[in-house]
């Protein structure tokens, strides 16, 4: 069954002429697309609009992607592009307000029962993040939201993964001094 096969697979099909198979892809990554594009457009219509404008792109570009590589951040690169542009042409802000939401495993590790504490360790974090320079804070978001390894960050930002390692580590020290600095 074509659905049991890996991205990778599937995305050769495509490139072989089997266009059903996109649907696939498109399946698989729609949710996780829409759920990344949140974190940097506000109207749910711009990140639905950028999402589809990813795909049409992905789907013109498959030709390029090569097979022997992984398919998720060569997508997610395409998304990644499309939600850039769409904030350059509003002039926003990437803003990442719901940390427990990027964040869950730290929170929910710290939470000791006491909803009050609980809710001020999230706001605490939350003006952390967004305090962090958005090379900092990109890295933090696809590896703890995303669940994406240095390996395929590396590739979606287009940076080594030595740079990825520095980055989250460098992130997760200006949020803990905010923390501390703030508690």
């Amino acid at each position: 069954m074509i659905t049991e096969r890996t991205d990778e697979e599937i995305a050769q099909a495509v490139q072989k002429g089997d266009s059903s198979a996109f649907g696939i892809l498109l399946d698989r990554y729609e949710a996780k697309l829409l759920r990344y594009g949140r974190r940097f457009l506000r109207e749910e219509d711009d990140v639905r609009d950028a999402v589809q404008e990813a795909f049409i792109k992905t789907y013109v570009n498959i030709q390029s992607f090569d097979p022997v590589r992984r398919f998720s951040p060569w997508i997610y690169r395409i998304a990644h592009n499309e939600f850039v542009n769409a904030l350059k042409k509003r002039k926003e802000t990437v803003s990442l307000s719901e940390f427990d939401t990027i964040f869950p495993h730290p929170v929910a590790k710290e939470a000791t029962g006491d909803v009050a504490e609980a809710a001020e360790l999230r706001r605490l974090l939350d003006g952390g993040l967004q305090k962090l320079d958005a090379k900092y804070r990109e890295p933090l978001v696809l590896y703890y939201f995303e669940d994406m390894d240095y390996k395929e960050i590396a590739e979606v930002l287009h940076i080594p993964s030595a740079t990825v390692g520095v980055r989250l580590k460098r992130g997760r020290e200006a949020l803990l001094k905010h923390v501390e600095n703030k508690a």
